[in-house]
């Protein structure tokens, strides 16, 4: 109890001083890269926890968090989630890892964003041209994260790119490097991630001939991918009989915004049971906390776990994540 009142305070502490002790650094720098649905958090514990996730325990879904965890799954092991950003824009992600009988494991990884038909409009027809359009965005990874030692664990994944928007088109690829360590000290983990890190991209093909009184063949800028720095810790703060509390904190510090804190913390009944909350700070549009939970149950002798993630926004209401993540195992109940 002394180390859940201790953490407690911390994050209140935290929150209330959040405008005094985190100034916006780097928020100059909004919106300079693209392929932005990378961004996107496809994992609902993550997003229960407002993305205070790398250094959490490893899942089918740590391929996209940190794939320095991976190394730590006992089997195969198949994760789905489908993300409800609004607008009728949604992306979905499905993940097969593969554990190799060394300390190492292998993936695949599809991650697609569709914004659903859209209309044509043009400057005399602003209530559509009658023609439709749509935009989808996709990567598809590969990972592989291996021990180094009982403590210390890496990963590393290649993605390749690809989006599309009526006429144009772009690909470009990316690397994620992952690093994971764990001591013996109420399982006290520490990670470090560098996500999406790659080559500058632009779209291109036929380009519109459309010219009111202007340029109809202007020329399509180049923009870096958003590359994010992650540094965090997770650790088992309260653990008696079938009730466990993770306490997790987490920096990021990307190329396109301001650095920012994510707190989160998850309670565990059971292995059965689980509820996840969080908060962001010195993220414009994101000020209320976040919540998820879970549910594990089987399909055979197939441990199956449910998960769903709520992250309330100021500007685009409410986003709602679900996730299915199968392990092909006997299950321990």
């Amino acid at each position: 109890m002394k180390n859940l009142l201790i953490f407690g305070l911390f994050v209140l502490g935290a929150s209330v001083a959040s405008a005094q002790l985190l100034p916006n650094f780097g928020g100059q720098r909004a919106g300079l890269s693209t392929l932005s649905f990378l961004k996107n958090d496809l994992n609902p514990r993550s997003v229960g926890m407002s993305g205070a996730s790398i250094a959490n325990t490893h899942d089918a879904y740590s391929a996209i968090t940190n794939p320095a965890a991976l190394a730590k799954l006992e089997e195969n092991s198949i994760g789905a989630s489908h993300l409800l950003i609004g607008g009728g824009i949604q992306q979905s992600y499905l993940s097969y890892q593969h554990k190799l009988p060394s300390e190492s494991t292998i993936g695949l990884s599809v991650n697609s964003l569709n914004s659903g038909d859209m209309m044509v409009r043009t400057e005399f027809q602003p209530d559509g041209t009658g023609q439709y359009f749509s935009m989808s965005q996709n990567a598809f990874k590969g990972n592989y994260s291996t021990k180094l030692s009982d403590m210390f664990s890496l990963g590393v994944a290649v993605t390749y790119i690809y989006e599309t928007m009526q006429v144009y088109n772009n690909s470009t690829a990316a690397i994620d490097l992952g690093f994971l360590y764990q001591t013996d000290f109420k399982n006290l983990r520490f990670a470090v991630v560098v996500q999406n890190f790659g080559g500058s991209s632009s779209m291109s093909g036929s380009l519109l001939q459309v010219d009111y009184n202007r340029n109809g063949n202007p020329e399509l800028a180049r923009y870096s991918l958003p590359t994010v720095f992650k540094m965090g810790f997770a650790l088992d703060a309260y653990e008696k009989d079938d009730h466990l509390i993770v306490g997790s904190m987490q920096l990021n510090n990307p190329n396109d915004n301001a650095e920012n804190i994510r707190i989160g913390c998850e309670y565990r009944y059971a292995k059965l049971l689980s509820v996840q909350t969080g908060i962001k700070l010195s993220v414009k549009g994101q000020a209320y906390p976040s919540f998820g939970m879970g549910y594990r149950s089987k399909i055979g002798v197939h441990p199956l776990t449910i998960n769903y993630g709520m992250n309330p926004t100021i500007w685009m209401g409410t986003q709602h994540e679900f996730g299915i993540q199968l392990n092909f195992n006997k299950m321990e109940r």
